[in-house]
């Protein structure tokens, strides 16, 4: 069986046959521009910085519908520009674009599947040239709040039986044996564990060694065999919100699960607030005291 929306995800050859095409934008979104964007990406394709451009410069927040504008503006990005979204990571960061973009009501949008490895793996020509485009003018929508949650919604949801809290972090950040994995120091929180009800399907599990998505059937085995079912309400989180808006896009466009939703406060809120509900395995709280 196909996925419920093929139309949200294009191969690495369909972006080699359009990278010169005006009505198509390429853009590579990456955890470390530095260390990839710069040193070589598909030719004509534009850099999204996900710290700077992808957040609010003061409040920890997504971006602003204004800023999206302004990126978009500078970007050539018209409405009627198909804009192709590829990262590192095997499109963690390049996931959360997309799911940014569907809050502002961005329709015209879709991932290349693989991401930068897939592109790299195969051979594919880089470029170290940087774009420049004429500035066009764009209208963003008005936000979607049914595609995201708050802290305030998430102490409500979490143990109602018709929800389903999944948790796409590695299995020992889900059990509080790390804080974060070590690459990433400074995005922790002062607890570990999880939000209590919630099953651990880590994000990468949907995905084959190449980087592409497994087929449907064996990502709905996957989702299912923990109960996570296209009737329950459905919210996906991880540390800060990119690995789950991945499992989202993995529910809502493979799958095509009717109501999922992505908490991107993810565990560096919960596990940062005073008195929030957790859960870890016993084993996990043990702690030795020096002799």
């Amino acid at each position: 069986m196909s996925y419920a929306h093929p139309e949200a995800i294009v191969n690495t050859q369909w972006v080699h046959e359009h990278q010169n095409d005006p009505k198509v934008r390429i853009v590579e979104v990456d955890y470390d521009p530095i260390a990839n964007y710069q040193l070589g990406h598909i030719p004509g394709a534009i850099l999204f910085d996900w710290r700077r451009d992808l957040n609010h410069p003061l409040q920890r927040d997504i971006l602003s519908k204004e800023q999206l504008e302004t990126l978009f503006s500078r970007s050539g990005i018209t409405d009627e520009t198909k804009i192709v979204l590829y990262g590192d990571f095997n499109n963690w960061f390049a996931a959360y674009a997309f799911w940014d973009l569907q809050y502002y009501g961005v329709k015209n949008v879709v991932l290349m599947n693989g991401g930068r490895k897939k592109w790299i793996d195969e051979d594919r020509p880089l470029s170290k040239e940087i774009p420049q485009y004429s500035h066009t003018k764009f209208h963003a929508q008005a936000p979607d709040d049914n595609l995201r949650v708050y802290l305030r919604q998430a102490l409500d949801l979490y143990n109602k039986p018709n929800v389903k809290l999944v948790d796409v972090r590695s299995p020992k950040e889900f059990t509080g044996e790390v804080l974060a994995p070590p690459e990433y120091p400074t995005e922790h929180a002062q607890r570990g564990g999880h939000i209590p009800s919630a099953v651990n399907i880590p994000w990468s599990q949907a995905v084959k060694e190449d980087g592409t998505f497994k087929p449907y059937e064996d990502i709905k085995k996957l989702y299912e065999s923990q109960g996570v079912t296209a009737d329950k309400d459905v919210v996906a989180y991880c540390r800060i919100g990119e690995r789950s808006s991945f499992t989202w896009f993995v529910l809502k466009y493979l799958l095509g699960y009717p109501k999922v939703r992505n908490y991107d406060g993810s565990w560096t809120e919960w596990g940062n607030l005073v008195r929030n509900p957790i859960e870890k395995p016993i084993q996990a709280q043990a702690v030795t005291l020096p002799a």
